[in-house]
């Protein structure tokens, strides 16, 4: 059950009700992380917008939603990983795209250097080594692309962060964390 009740759109007032109706306009879907996200629009208002930014960034939907599946792995967050499974697929990313990501692995070299990287930078906090770093920038990643990673994992693991308080209903279908770390 969760601990933060999700707001129903319908029953929804002022800027919650803005917000979510804008939700509903853009997925075609309200999801109930944002539902109950809402119960604060400050916070609902806060994910969307750095949501949006990021999606004007220079990584493509398919490597944000690749970091969002390493992120939720490595976070063992099941209401995330089913909804980046479910929005991966959506961008076209395939089954098999989305497995590797997992364990932070991609069939491109490129994007298997982001995932490797925001794997670590989500372990580590943020604390990632100089090596972490210089292999991310071996496989081509500019000082941009290097922020823009750290700012999708710190997206990513605020996601994480308030499905695990806030018990968050599951409505994608289901994906588990893997038992092996």
């Amino acid at each position: 059950m969760s601990r933060i009740q999700p707001i129903d759109p319908a029953r929804a007032t002022g800027k919650a009700a803005e917000l979510l109706s804008a939700v509903q306009k853009k997925l075609g879907v309200t999801p109930n992380m944002m539902r109950t996200m809402a119960s604060s629009p400050a916070v609902l208002d806060a994910y969307l917008a750095f949501s949006g930014a990021l999606a004007g960034g220079s990584l493509s939907a398919k490597l944000r939603e690749q970091i969002a599946v390493t992120v939720a792995e490595a976070n063992r967050c099941d209401y995330c990983l089913a909804a980046h499974h479910a929005i991966g697929a959506r961008v076209g990313l395939s089954p098999r795209d989305l497995e590797l990501a997992r364990s932070a692995d991609a069939a491109d070299a490129k994007a298997k250097a982001v995932l490797v990287l925001a794997r670590a930078v989500a372990k580590k906090h943020g604390e990632v080594s100089d090596a972490d770093v210089a292999s991310a920038r071996a496989a081509g990643l500019s000082d941009g692309e290097l922020a823009e990673v750290v700012a999708n994992v710190a997206l990513n693991a605020f996601t994480n962060s308030f499905n695990h308080f806030a018990a968050t209903e599951v409505d994608f279908p289901a994906v588990s964390p893997a038992l092996a770390r």
